[in-house]
């Protein structure tokens, strides 16, 4: 039976800081049939930018590569959907031309702009008007970044896209977004189905026609079109391949993971969420919870952290090991131990708002051993997030669900370790790899068959692969030790 004859199979994308991810799965069972990845180039807060050009090279890469493991054509394709990192400002032309390298979510060099959108139109006006408040990773500081520092830069802009709207735009030349991603960019009112470009013309600038440079916002069962007869040819692929909206990395996550209300997910990649899933719309007044939306029309409540599983990379470097070693001292530590206490700010924070603050390490004795410091490394990176998820039952969040570690650092038993430790609860992971790839081919499947994403999620709920369970009384007097070093980087440290 040749590729074409059989039931099509379907492309998950996942672009994210550090690279592309494409998996291919079958549209009828949603079985994994090849996964291709391609590297991004390495960034460095507080400056972090790329070329969105080499988005799309390391997609053409890893498309290929997925192609390659499955030993299919790209004819055998059906539908394509685009999950990618958040909030970074891609800018064009009105020649559609990208006019400067994208300032990325970890770019910190917008904090001063932050702090003067919050001081100005107040905190509390924020999470009421867009769902949560401004921090120097949303895309509308980036946008009065350029309005204070490059203003002939926002003067030739002619549209205004996230990552993930650019590399949809770049396979079928529409301009959209869709509600997950347009949420995290700071004007945009998911419980209104609306942008605030009101905000845009008080606080960033009045003299720039907003309305004309933003995408339309899809929803979560749209479709954005077909590839363009150009980007086929490129590819490979059927000129009658379908795109589907897309969406934000971690909201497509959300999908490929199969979280229900109440489940609570702790992604640990380069940065740390903690997220959940509500049917209702959350405004968080003290700003820690982002309220924004998700992929299949509801609500997806999160807390974002800068420093996750780079700073265990960080430590063990410092002690002369790989992570995988790192992961084994610590767990060699006895939990009665007395052991340092690590307030994980490496490349500053994002929640609490902390740009410029810097890691703290407390608790430094004579006896300090290397698993002690192993494991206060661990523990320092789960402490925020713990922190988090604190944040979202306190805003009325339902988290009595499972628990699912995922991203990277999930990978580490030390990491589930120590997060059951200190939730004192089990804590799941599931048969997934890659959680905004593969929720990227649910709802690329969605697109395809005219189903729901909702369905095809819970038709593709993938199983449990394994529990952790916590040890009595191991992270005893952590998390006061913890708050007791995050006190010393008061809020003026912005």
């Amino acid at each position: 039976m040749t590729a074409a004859a059989r039931r099509p199979l379907v492309a998950g994308v996942d672009s994210s800081t550090q690279s592309c991810t494409v998996e291919l799965r079958d549209a009828d069972t949603g079985a994994l049939r090849g996964t291709g990845r391609a590297p991004h180039p390495a960034t460095f807060p507080p400056v972090s930018e790329q070329h969105p050009a080499v988005w799309w090279q390391a997609f053409v890469t890893a498309l290929a590569g997925a192609c390659a493991e499955a030993q299919t054509s790209p004819t055998a394709i059906g539908a394509i959907s685009v999950g990618a990192q958040c909030h970074a400002a891609v800018l064009l032309d009105d020649h559609d031309e990208v006019i400067r390298p994208a300032k990325l979510w970890n770019d910190t060099t917008s904090a001063p702009q932050a702090t003067r959108l919050v001081d100005r139109f107040g905190a509390a006006n924020w999470v009421r008007a867009i769902g949560l408040t401004p921090t120097a990773a949303l895309t509308v500081t980036k946008l009065a970044w350029f309005a204070d520092h490059e203003p002939d830069t926002l003067q030739r802009t002619a549209s205004v896209l996230l990552p993930h709207d650019w590399l949809t735009f770049r396979l079928t030349g529409r301009r959209v977004t869709d509600r997950s991603d347009a949420s995290g960019t700071g004007y945009y009112a998911a419980t209104e189905s609306s942008w605030r470009t009101d905000l845009l013309d008080e606080l960033v600038a009045a003299d720039v026609a907003w309305s004309e440079l933003l995408p339309e916002v899809l929803g979560p069962d749209d479709v954005a079109g077909r590839v363009l007869p150009g980007v086929a040819a490129e590819l490979g692929l059927d000129r009658k391949v379908v795109v589907a909206a897309g969406g934000g990395d971690q909201h497509l996550g959300a999908v490929g993971l199969g979280l229900r209300p109440g489940d609570v997910a702790y992604s640990l990649g380069t940065s740390g969420v903690v997220l959940a899933t509500s049917p209702d719309a959350v405004h968080d007044l003290t700003g820690w919870v982002d309220g924004v939306a998700d992929a299949t029309g509801h609500f997806l409540p999160l807390v974002c952290t800068l420093n996750s599983a780079k700073v265990t990379d960080t430590f063990a470097r410092l002690l002369g090991v790989d992570v995988v070693e790192l992961g084994r001292l610590a767990l060699a530590c006895p939990v009665t131990a007395p052991r340092p206490t690590l307030l994980a700010y490496l490349d500053g924070e994002r929640t609490p708002a902390r740009p410029h603050a810097e890691g703290l390490l407390g608790g430094l004795t004579n006896t300090l051993s290397r698993e002690a410091l192993a494991l206060a490394a661990f523990e320092g990176v789960i402490a925020g997030l713990v922190r988090g998820h604190d944040a979202l039952t306190a805003a009325g969040v339902t988290t009595d669900g499972d628990i699912v570690a995922t991203g990277g650092g999930a990978r580490s038993p030390a990491y589930r370790q120590v997060l059951a430790d200190m939730l004192g609860r089990p804590v799941t992971t599931r048969d997934v790899a890659e959680a905004t790839a593969r929720g990227a081919c649910v709802q690329a499947t969605a697109a395809l068959s005219g189903a729901s994403i909702v369905d095809i999620r819970d038709r593709w709920q993938p199983l449990t692969q394994g529990t952790t369970a916590p040890r009595a009384d191991a992270a005893a007097g952590v998390p006061e030790r913890y708050l007791q070093l995050a006190a010393l980087t008061p809020p003026s440290s912005i």
